[in-house]
């Protein structure tokens, strides 16, 4: 690219983007485009940037003040995310949002267990207080990690529906009790050391979808909602064993098992909530951008990888809007191993040959950019760099670790760039993490 003709494209970019503000209107734009769609996908590049957090929390206000949305859906285990769910509706026993974040108890606890969720969940409960079941907003889980939390919640729920189901579930999923550990679990069947259990997690999901009549027949609203809950996580167990036994198998079937599961969990719930209120249900989505972009558009998609991003695109088609997150520089929290601490971490300025760098180019600290104006399209490059950033950030290995190249303008729909973020802060507070920056910023040294 000559300089010339990069410096008319920053021109055309700057007069592109919406700047983002702080002001009250700052997200008029995309609220307009959100209008009309059953599915707001909205992502993040980072699992620890406070940036990213917080414009999604402020979206999903105004699409649940504004446009009427019916649930946020996160990429978060359904267990611990339902708790949350029925403490926004004035259920459960739990007295505070931090208290209802309980069971975001595995690494990375912060990305849940952060002062962001906190201020959301609390907004959301008080939204909620006096709505009729059917009106309130609810959050769900999409993810597939807690097959042992999962189970103790269908045998919890038949214990109180049907003590002899209950009885025949503990048969059936005894076939998982010899370990406590998922993985463990999968490796042993690889080697041949254990039985498979797929046969039996299958038919105890069979079971609780053929006995839900009987369960909910006289119980309403919450009796169907509680039904629904226990089903889903007979679904996860399913679909976990299956993850976990192939994922000694190679990295890419066990991602699509995972976003598979995410994808059916979203159209499930959709079901759910439309069924309960006779009108077509709306939902946001919170997950990373590796999962909500259109893995189409990326190195992913060339190596047979899909995401949901993509599979709610084919599902949907233009009912789905897809907004991706990027940012240039600044700190992050992140763990610099798995199942390390949360530390703060110094983003490295974005590569030049990214599309990071090239939105730090255009010089304004934070905007949108429309990617569906095909003159928008036309301006950015066809491919190029992106950043993702995920539980671990590792500096020494910035290009490797954390870039791929991928088409933005096929992935994403929109885009929010916040060229400087500053880390989110975890509830769960450790030495590694301080709200301050290092004495040696910004050259880490």
């Amino acid at each position: 690219m000559t300089e010339g003709h990069g410096l008319q494209q920053l021109d055309m970019l700057r007069q592109a983007i919406t700047p983002l503000t702080g002001e009250a209107g700052d997200y008029d734009e995309l609220l307009a485009l959100c209008r009309d769609k059953s599915f707001v996908l909205l992502g993040e590049a980072t699992h620890g940037s406070h940036e990213f957090y917080q414009a999604r929390a402020e979206v999903t206000k105004r699409l649940i003040m504004e446009q009427g949305l019916s649930a946020i859906a996160v990429e978060a285990d359904w267990p611990a995310a339902y708790r949350i769910n029925r403490y926004v509706r004035g259920l459960g026993f739990d007295e505070s949002a931090a208290e209802a974040l309980g069971d975001f108890h595995r690494f990375p606890l912060w990305m849940w267990r952060n002062t962001v969720m906190v201020e959301f969940v609390e907004w959301l409960r008080e939204f909620n207080y006096g709505r009729s079941l059917e009106s309130q907003v609810g959050f769900y889980g999409l993810d597939m990690y807690s097959m042992y939390e999962s189970i103790y919640h269908v045998i919890d729920y038949l214990e109180q529906v049907d003590p002899e189901a209950a009885d025949h579930a503990r048969q059936s999923y005894g076939c998982l009790d010899h370990t406590s550990d998922e993985q463990e679990y999968g490796y042993g069947v690889m080697l041949g050391k254990r039985p498979s259990c797929e046969e039996e997690v299958v038919k105890q999901l069979m079971r609780i979808q053929g006995n839900a009549a009987d369960y909910v027949r006289k119980g309403g609203m919450l009796a169907e909602d509680e039904q629904f809950q226990a089903e889903r996580n007979a679904s996860l167990v399913r679909n976990a064993e299956r993850y976990y036994r192939t994922m000694f198998t190679g990295r890419i079937s066990t991602w699509n098992i995972r976003d598979r599961h995410m994808s059916d969990t979203l159209e499930a719930l959709r079901k759910h909530l439309t069924s309960r209120t006779g009108n077509s249900a709306r939902l946001a989505v919170w997950a990373h951008n590796s999962h909500l972009g259109d893995a189409r558009a990326t190195a992913m998609g060339e190596q047979g990888e899909f995401n949901l991003g993509q599979l709610t695109r084919e599902r949907y088609r233009d009912d789905a809007l897809l907004v991706g997150f990027t940012t240039s520089r600044g700190h992050v929290s992140a763990a610099s191993a798995w199942n390390g601490d949360v530390e703060l971490k110094t983003v490295k300025p974005a590569l030049p040959d990214s599309y990071e760098h090239l939105f730090h180019e255009i010089g304004e600290e934070a905007f949108l950019l429309d990617l569906q104006d095909q003159r928008v399209a036309a301006i950015l490059p066809k491919s190029r760099l992106e950043r993702a950033i995920g539980v671990l950030y590792l500096a020494s290995s910035e290009r490797r670790s954390h870039y791929f190249n991928c088409k933005l303008a096929d992935q994403f729909d929109v885009v929010l760039h916040f060229d400087t973020t500053r880390a989110l802060e975890p509830l769960d507070k450790v030495s590694e993490w301080t709200d301050r920056a290092p004495e040696t910023y910004p050259f880490g040294v």
